[in-house]
């Protein structure tokens, strides 16, 4: 890979700077199941990349269930979520390393997330990177969720960096497709929950994790 056609590096974050997607599972499954909705981890690889709202309408029309209101559940799981990542959340292999690189070489480093606030503020204080990205951005500000581009395109206007010369880092097909329509460079590292999933190929690169791309973005 090129680097130099690139000017500023985003990445998303569940399952890219932190292994979260099994942790979503789990409190997903806990509160799903704490209102009679009996959904099973296997179920949620249909909604992975959606924002939580997003994800929690999904199971309403798709099972329903009474007691909680969709938002009163996405509050039960953010603080399932919250409280698992503070007590179980380690960066991903290579994650730490990358980011040094980048901030050694000046690229601007932008974070574009589905995740709500309160969960990225619990992710990068947990793995010390608070003061790691030039903007962070969440999808809850914008009208539209991945796979719509708007989160990326966001970043990318606050970066003050061209589309055209961003390298977008994901986990997900959703999030491929949003940086893809935003008209940057995708790097896929599949989350290892996921099936595998051919859909992924349309990523300008795939690597097994953040130290193997890393290895090769160096060159």
């Amino acid at each position: 890979m090129d680097r130099s056609q690139f000017d500023a590096i985003i990445f998303d974050m569940d399952g890219v700077l932190i292994d979260s997607e099994p942790l979503w599972k789990i409190a997903m499954e806990e509160a799903f199941q704490s209102v009679g909705c009996n959904i099973t981890r296997k179920d949620f690889q249909k909604t992975v990349g959606l924002r939580i709202d997003e994800v929690v309408r999904f199971w309403h029309k798709e099972r329903g269930w009474e007691g909680l209101t969709c938002e009163q559940l996405e509050d039960v799981i953010m603080q399932k979520m919250v409280a698992l990542v503070k007590a179980n959340g380690e960066p991903l292999p290579g994650v730490i390393e990358t980011i040094e690189y980048l901030r050694t070489n000046g690229y601007k480093i932008g974070l574009g997330t589905s995740s709500y606030r309160v969960l990225i503020d619990a992710v990068l204080e947990t793995l010390q990177l608070t003061t790691s990205f030039d903007f962070i951005h969440s999808a809850e500000d914008e009208i539209h969720g991945k796979p719509h581009p708007a989160v990326y395109l966001t970043v990318a206007a606050r970066l003050k960096v061209a589309p055209q010369r961003c390298l977008v880092i994901e986990d997900s097909f959703n999030g491929v497709v949003a940086g893809l329509a935003a008209q940057m460079k995708v790097v896929c590292i599949p989350e290892k929950t996921h099936h595998p999933d051919e859909r992924l190929g349309i990523a300008t690169q795939n690597y097994s994790d953040m130290s193997e791309f890393l290895k090769d973005f160096s060159l």
